[in-house]
């Protein structure tokens, strides 16, 4: 009775691994017609298909080597650097800008608001020329200009 039960198990066991290591083969008739079989056919071009994925062989062929697939998540990884970097010089230029607006726009209502506008020059105070107060309105209304486009308009105010 012992040898029966191990008999029968052992054979449960194997028949399986047997079905499943078996081939089947896909190819095309003349007609159009697709057809399987466990052996490939003489003088037609088939395809050996993984049963258990439902995979041809030219499919599984297709797919990426783990290296392939981490070179390639690796260049994602640098693309997407790339990108947070410039993203980043981008905003802190727009920020410098946008700064440099506002002092600009600040500078100019001093110039236009004041009649004498005092500077230290040398360790000595002394007032600015109308020329000079002339060429400082001038130079910061350049750098307004510059830096008060369209992009900061909203940043500056």
């Amino acid at each position: 009775m012992n040898k029966k039960i191990l008999t029968l198990t052992l054979l449960l066991a194997v028949v399986p691994g047997i079905s499943m290591s078996a081939s089947v083969y896909k190819w095309t008739d003349e007609n159009g017609v697709t057809h399987f079989g466990d052996r490939q056919p003489n003088g037609k071009q088939s395809e050996k298909v993984n049963v258990r994925s439902g995979t041809t062989a030219k499919s599984a062929s297709k797919k990426q080597s783990p290296q392939e697939r981490l070179s390639e998540v690796q260049k994602d990884q640098e693309n997407d650097a790339v990108t947070r970097r410039e993203a980043a010089e981008n905003e802190a230029r727009s920020k410098q800008r946008a700064a440099n607006c506002e002092t600009a726009r600040s500078n100019l209502e001093i110039i236009d608001s004041n009649a004498r506008i005092r500077v230290q020059d040398n360790g000595e105070q002394r007032y600015l020329s109308p020329e000079e107060i002339a060429d400082q309105r001038q130079k910061f209304q350049e750098i307004a200009d510059e830096n008060c486009g369209p992009e900061n308009l909203e940043a500056a105010q």
